[in-house]
């Protein structure tokens, strides 16, 4: 980057900088509220926050929350995109100010990233964070004698109080100015051990630590990190997460299904029969209402996430999970992405941007769809209720089994891709001391979820709602008179053309035509089966409706074929969209759609045959 100076001004732009866990979410969130936009960095699947704050003068300046860095030395996807946005090397441009967020609580190792991102040339202020918390454990920093040493603006904040950011913002109104820039190069280990050294200095000099540890985190930490009873604490945790998101989602779910329901018997009283009612009540409201009764579900489990994650446990378990992850070549860093993958595959593979091993985030990626969604459940529910009627007890250990069978299988599958590694990335991340998660933070965290669940609901899924619903709707050229409208459709047409692909793991042509609106996404498998059989009624009749007929017609070994069809097969397009936006690679996401349609169809194959075999 070519030398530059700039006249002294008002800073217009500025950027937060700093090592994860220092509270610098918190305090952007503070700083913009609700004036802020996710997007992804030009090029790269690395999250970009931008807001605007408004300083104590009633000036609007633009900030800019850069991913977490522990060093410019970049290791990890996050890391560059910061060190390049801070260096000139990106299409971001240059901040006015650069406001570098440490933790109060370790300024040990956060000093590091400040002395690093001091050399740049670009004005820099020095925003110590958690400063309550210090105070609270006993810990004195002489911030004169930290300005002093630094050279450069020091202030007080607390990202998770109202009035935490009153002496940043007091500051923001002071004009800045930059000497030279010179372009940035790769510390040696001669210039690490010299910061190293510097650190230790200016830590010595500006900190006073208490005579007794104040933090309790230690000793919380040993009953949570237990290598006993740290996992069946997790285990508990984690089987309370699933209660929740499963009974009050099933809640929420049915206050969205209804309305969306009234909604679609209003138009449908409102206007005539036609292509026109059929679009907008089938296609429209049916296609995305039935998506939307999943959104209590994600946005529940990811409440539990981002709060165990804010108060410091959720990195513990990446830990406690990281020995028997190993055993399948992953690391603990993948438990987040598989967790989220429980409510939607899509935000589970989002999430494995925080994996810095380049293949075991895409070994995380591939697995992730066999994690059992939200979506799957309706299927789960009729095929177990009609296998098992009047079984309640059988019914909920055959779910459970599921899902188990669901995790081991990628287990597998990771084992299989990861074999061929001599070695494996060891997990290295920090244990931050815990803390009561800040619900400005959380809130705003659940909000841009529903954000980006909603955009995919108004964008590619009701795009793929409407096609499969002219695939449904408009009739084949060949369609006979006999047989209800769905069987006489195009997708009726495919359907039976699929049949003789299925036919030797037990599918009728009545199956496979509900399999080809299936393809957008699982959820709406029973209610394609529901216009197959021409069933009429709201969801719960026609699910009683087929749950009967199921019973009835279906052989054992057709139901429980359908059963691990469903477990393993790649029948959600958006799924397909995400993996190739986040790996930038159409051979993924094909690898992945091709090794689940083989894992479900000889999952399926050697079950209708050996249930066959074992009935006859």
């Amino acid at each position: 980057m070519p030398d530059m100076v700039v006249d002294s001004t008002l800073p217009a732009h500025i950027a937060l900088l700093g090592n994860p866990n220092c509270g610098k979410t918190a305090l952007f969130n503070l700083l913009t509220g609700s004036r802020q936009k996710v997007a992804n960095y030009a090029g790269v699947t690395v999250e970009r926050k931008e807001g605007t704050l408004h300083t104590a003068s009633g000036r609007r300046v633009r900030v800019l929350d850069l991913p977490g860095a522990y060093s410019l030395n970049a290791i990890s996807n996050d890391e560059a995109v910061t060190r390049d946005v801070v260096t000139g090397r990106s299409t971001e441009l240059l901040p006015d100010l650069l406001v570098c967020v440490v933790d109060a609580t370790n300024l040990r190792l956060h000093l590091r990233l400040v002395l690093e991102a001091r050399r740049l040339g670009i004005p820099l202020l020095v925003a110590v964070n958690k400063s309550d918390r210090a105070e609270r454990l006993g810990i004195r920093i002489d911030m004169d004698r930290l300005e002093s040493e630094l050279g450069v603006p020091v202030v007080r904040t607390v990202g998770v109080s109202v009035s935490g950011a009153r002496e940043l913002l007091a500051r923001l109104d002071v004009p800045v100015s930059t000497a030279a820039s010179s372009a940035w190069h790769a510390p040696d280990i001669h210039a690490v051990t010299h910061t190293q050294q510097e650190v230790h200095r200016i830590y010595e000099a500006v900190v006073t630590e208490p005579a007794v540890d104040h933090d309790p985190s230690d000793r919380i930490d040993r009953v949570l990190m237990h290598p006993w009873w740290g996992l069946l604490i997790l285990t508990a945790v984690l089987f309370v997460i699933f209660i929740a998101v499963f009974s009050i989602g099933d809640v929420l779910a049915g206050g969205i299904e209804a309305g969306f329901g009234w909604l679609a018997g209003l138009l449908a009283t409102r206007m005539d029969d036609g292509l026109l009612r059929g679009l907008l009540v089938e296609g429209v409201i049916g296609g995305v209402g039935g998506v939307l009764v999943f959104l209590p579900q994600i946005l529940i489990l990811f409440f539990f996430i981002l709060a165990l994650e804010s108060s410091g446990y959720l990195p513990r378990a990446a830990f406690l999970l990281d020995r028997p992850m190993s055993k399948a070549g992953l690391s603990g860093r993948s438990f987040i992405p598989l967790l989220s993958s429980f409510a939607c595959a899509i935000p589970g593979i989002m999430a494995t941007r925080s994996i810095t091993d380049r293949h075991a985030r895409l070994t995380t990626i591939l697995i992730a769809p066999l994690m059992a969604c939200s979506a799957r459940i309706p299927v789960y529910t009729l095929l177990v209720a009609a296998l098992f009627p009047g079984e309640p007890f059988t019914a909920t250990l055959i779910m459970v089994g599921l899902y188990a069978l669901g995790v081991a299988s990628a287990m597998a599958v990771a084992w299989v891709i990861q074999r061929g590694r001599r070695t494996r990335t060891p997990l290295l991340m920090e244990l931050p001391s815990y803390e009561w998660p800040d619900v400005r933070s959380l809130l705003i965290g659940l909000w841009e979820r529903a954000m980006i669940f909603l955009r995919r609901v108004g964008t590619i899924i009701l795009a793929l709602t409407i096609i499969m619903w002219a695939l449904y709707t408009i009739p084949s050229p060949r369609a006979h008179a006999d047989g209800s409208p769905m069987e006489r459709s195009i997708a009726g047409e495919i359907g039976r053309g699929l049949e003789y692909v299925f036919r030797p793991i037990g599918f009728n042509e009545h199956i496979a035509i509900a399999l080809v609106p299936g393809m957008a996404a699982r959820e709406v498998v029973v209610s394609s089966l529901g216009l197959v059989y021409a069933m009429e009624g709201d969801a719960d009749e026609v699910g009683a409706q087929l749950e009967e007929r199921i019973s009835a017609e279906w052989s054992l070994a057709t139901k429980l074929s359908l059963l691990l069809w469903m477990v393993f097969a790649p029948q959600c397009i958006s799924t397909f969209v995400a993996v190739k936006r986040e790996t930038g690679s159409w051979k993924y996401m094909w690898l992945m759609g091709g090794y689940l349609f083989a894992l479900a169809y000889l999952a399926s194959l050697f079950t209708y045959q050996l249930t066959n075999a074992l009935t006859a």
